[in-house]
């Protein structure tokens, strides 16, 4: 971050945006308050006084993705002018994200993997991946889909592979073309020709 965009954030828009760029990078029980608070140019009690605790950021930071997320799959969906397109274009999302560096993986996968039970971490990553199991559920259903939940289920497995792959998988890109021939497969066989157009949404 540059002097100048610091100079234009709040101090907790700063503490997220620190926040995020560290925990993605690093993992949020590695980096300490203390450089969180150093990268965003802000005393420690500043962050105390905004958050509360290490904890609250932690929240505070997943849940900020996760309505980045819900509004540009939003933006996805608008995009498209019915349920089946739709979910091709959540996923076409996923393999231009996977064809780039800077993706390393889902943020709720990574948090929680270091987390305790009951951490927030935890807490808000399930409510990530209910409105997330919901969401492909209730496209697989408008899509004319003989049984939606497993096929929205199906799609969240799908959705989750390929941010495992983002991390662990040396050629991004066959896993990008994986998932999307996954994906057109798990379509066609679950959504009867004659009702593949669905309802636009």
């Amino acid at each position: 971050m540059t002097v100048k965009t610091l100079q234009r954030q709040s101090a907790r828009e700063r503490l997220l945006a620190a926040a995020d760029q560290l925990f993605y990078a690093e993992g949020v029980h590695v980096v300490g308050v203390d450089r969180i608070a150093e990268h965003a140019g802000v005393t420690k009690a500043t962050l105390y006084n905004t958050f509360g605790s290490k904890e609250d950021l932690v929240r505070a930071y997943l849940e900020q993705h996760m309505r980045r997320r819900q509004e540009r799959i939003a933006r996805i969906l608008a995009a498209n002018d019915s349920p089946r397109k739709g979910i091709l274009g959540i996923f076409a999302e996923v393999e231009e994200l996977l064809a780039g560096s800077a993706f390393r993986g889902c943020r709720f996968i990574m948090a929680t993997a270091e987390a305790r039970p009951g951490d927030a971490s935890e807490i808000v990553a399930e409510e990530y991946r209910t409105w997330l199991r919901t969401l492909f559920t209730d496209l697989a259903k408008d899509a004319g889909a003989t049984d939606a939940k497993q096929l929205g289920r199906r799609l969240l497995l799908l959705y989750d592979g390929a941010a495992v792959a983002a991390r662990m998988d040396q050629d991004r890109r066959g896993a990008a073309a994986a998932t999307r021939s996954a994906v057109e497969a798990l379509l066609e066989a679950a959504i009867p020709a004659k009702r593949s157009t669905g309802r636009a949404r």
